[in-house]
């Protein structure tokens, strides 16, 4: 078994809509654990302006099997026309990797 597992990385605009999307992600079974990082502020070029956000970082850990499936999920879920998704695979504790594709291969919570 491999100890691999990817990390994705979005953001998004206000605390509850990533409470929101981490409790979806986390029911449909495509990650098994969702962080909340802190409170962040984003400054980007958006439609040729300078912009300035404050922003909820949300860091999903999955397997390598559900990864795209989850960035797929957050795209279509996402309150942002075009969302930040970022991902990365990491190398970690073989338990973890083991916890991480237990949690993500049962059927969906009730």
């Amino acid at each position: 078994m491999s100890s691999t597992v990817i990390l994705i990385f979005t953001t998004l605009p206000d605390v509850s809509a990533a409470v929101m999307m981490a409790r979806s992600v986390l029911d449909a079974r495509l990650a098994a654990c969702a962080t909340q990082l802190a409170p962040s502020s984003s400054i980007y070029c958006w439609q040729g302006s300078l912009e300035r956000s404050d922003e909820i970082p949300l860091l999903f850990k999955t397997a390598v099997e559900r990864a795209l499936e989850l960035q797929k999920f957050i795209s279509a879920n996402h309150p942002y026309q075009i969302p930040e998704i970022l991902s990365w695979s990491a190398t970690s504790l073989p338990a973890y990797a083991l916890w991480v594709n237990a949690e993500t291969s049962h059927p969906t919570y009730v």
